[in-house]
């Protein structure tokens, strides 16, 4: 990745790309991505947004870490990208009660369940065997 950066930085003698140390650095980053977001491919500026883009990444997975979604969670927020109803998880989990008690953690999955949710839904198994209260 160094070698690329390198690469990228010598197409470019406008660039000037430092680390991103701390927040100001971070913030003054985004501004900057923002102004060169739009920039017209293969020129300098969308160059040096690719760089601020990987910059910007390692520095938010470092410092803005997100911890993934419980099972739940990860069904809801995966139904409503693909527009499902709950109506529509009867045939992945079992019966209209079934699935409303899963829903609203009343009940715990099946090891079914999470083998037809990863297939069905394309959840990852990892997310979906994680351990989640019930109400």
């Amino acid at each position: 990745m160094i070698k690329l950066m390198q690469t990228l930085y010598k197409k470019s003698k406008n660039m000037s790309i430092t680390p991103i140390k701390n927040e100001n650095d971070y913030r003054i980053a985004l501004k900057r991505l923002e102004l060169l977001f739009d920039a017209p491919v293969n020129t300098p500026e969308s160059d040096e947004a690719d760089i601020l883009g990987l910059l910007i990444d390692e520095y938010e997975k470092k410092h803005y870490f997100i911890e993934p979604p419980d099972p739940i969670e990860a069904i809801k927020i995966r139904m409503e990208e693909m527009q499902l109803r709950q109506k529509d998880l009867v045939t992945v989990i079992g019966s209209n009660s079934k699935v409303s008690e899963i829903l609203n953690r009343k009940r715990k999955l099946t090891v079914k369940m999470i083998r037809n949710l990863n297939y069905k839904l394309n959840i990852s198994p990892k997310i979906l065997i994680n351990d989640y209260q019930l109400n």
